[in-house]
């Protein structure tokens, strides 16, 4: 039997077609991150896609917005706001200024003038700085039976000077001093010896300023005099002044009844404390008192806290002012720098008495020392400071 025949070779088929173009090389994936580093993110594999993040959780239907208002570019600030805020402060502070000038003005016609300074031969010229001489009056004028209760001032009839100081203000800030001038001072009076205060009983405030210039040899440049009532009021208005006592004043006469201690002193308390004589050495004490109280007064009427305080302010200048009496040629203004001179008292001046010596001639008066009055006087009188020899104990 013949071997079957073979099947045919297939027909090669033809080489496919050279290409005409290379094909384009692929991109080479980026390096694989080393896994187990700090902060490494481990990828997938090359080729594989980023596998997608996880669907959140489907959030509630939230409730519609109302549209925004457009927001408008800010601009430059308003010149002309400033203008009209600076016309109402301008505004504001010339009324404070017109307000306070008429004050002024009316409080100087309250005031009360007498011709107290004159001019008369052989009258002492002018020195350094300004002298005033303050008087207190125990004149009972205008005062009702209950206030004389009141006040335990009795009722005597007529006037006499209870207190009379001499206060020197230095130019230029310089020292500002207080003297007392005891009223049994036995001086020249009219051409007669005798007592201070009888010059005021004799010829009124005008003899008194003439006397007080003829005995110290200084120029008296401004007078002002106030009363019981006018005292107790200027106290009261700045709500009391704080005194502290180093021993209890006990003195019906006065009509007080002090504890030692630091107290408030209201008008009542206060005149009855400068008025009190109820002391080893009577007047001596009693003018130390005064001049210790009226620097605590003046101290307080200037502080800030009384000065800011139109309550307190208004009513001390209404009781200044309205029981006064001053000078002719005395102003408000005089008196208001007057009262801040006196209110550095207590932080670098001099309060003293001038220097006495008890008289031999006449019993319970006082006389000048012949050698250290003149000292004192002339002291004031150049411009220097006051020796401190000549320094009471004392304020």
């Amino acid at each position: 039997m013949a071997p079957a025949p073979t099947a045919a070779p297939p027909r090669p088929t033809a080489a496919p077609p050279r290409p005409t173009e290379a094909p384009p090389r692929p991109v080479a994936a980026p390096p694989e991150p080393r896994s187990g580093g700090p902060g490494t993110r481990v990828g997938p594999p090359p080729g594989l896609a980023e596998p997608p993040p996880p669907s959140s959780p489907p959030q509630p239907p939230q409730p519609p917005q109302p549209p925004r208002s457009p927001k408008s570019p800010k601009g430059p600030k308003n010149p002309k706001g400033r203008a009209r805020w600076g016309r109402r402060l301008a505004a504001v502070v010339g009324v404070l200024l017109l307000l306070g000038v008429g004050f002024g003005i009316y409080l100087d016609t309250q005031m009360t003038r007498t011709q107290a300074l004159s001019s008369y031969g052989g009258r002492p010229a002018g020195g350094s700085g300004t002298n005033w001489l303050l008087v207190g009056s125990d004149s009972r004028a205008g005062l009702s039976s209950n206030q004389e209760q009141q006040l335990s001032t009795g009722a005597a009839d007529g006037s006499r000077t209870d207190t009379m100081m001499l206060v020197h203000v230095a130019p230029f800030g310089g020292q500002t001093s207080i003297i007392s001038l005891p009223r049994d001072s036995l001086v020249n009076v009219d051409g007669n010896k005798a007592r201070l205060n009888s010059a005021y009983s004799a010829g009124g405030p005008q003899l008194l300023t003439r006397t007080v210039e003829q005995s110290s040899g200084l120029h008296i440049d401004h007078y002002a005099e106030i009363g019981f009532e006018g005292f107790a009021s200027m106290v009261d208005a700045v709500g009391g002044v704080n005194m502290c006592l180093d021993q209890p004043l006990d003195d019906p006469k006065a009509g007080i009844n002090l504890q030692t201690g630091c107290q408030d002193l209201d008008g009542t308390k206060a005149l009855g404390y400068v008025r009190s004589r109820a002391f080893p050495d009577a007047d001596l004490q009693r003018v130390q008192n005064q001049r210790k109280f009226l620097s605590a007064l003046m101290a307080k009427a200037t502080s800030p806290l009384t000065l800011a305080n139109p309550f307190a302010t208004v009513p001390f200048a209404n009781a200044s002012v309205g029981t006064l009496t001053v000078d002719g040629s005395d102003h408000v203004w005089n008196l208001a720098s007057l009262g801040w001179a006196m209110h550095s008292v207590g932080s670098g001046g001099v309060t003293t008495t001038v220097p006495v010596s008890p008289s031999s001639s006449v019993s319970g008066a006082v006389d000048w020392d012949k050698r250290d009055a003149p000292r004192l006087w002339n002291a004031l009188r150049s411009g220097d400071d006051i020796p401190p020899d000549l320094v009471t104990s004392g304020k």
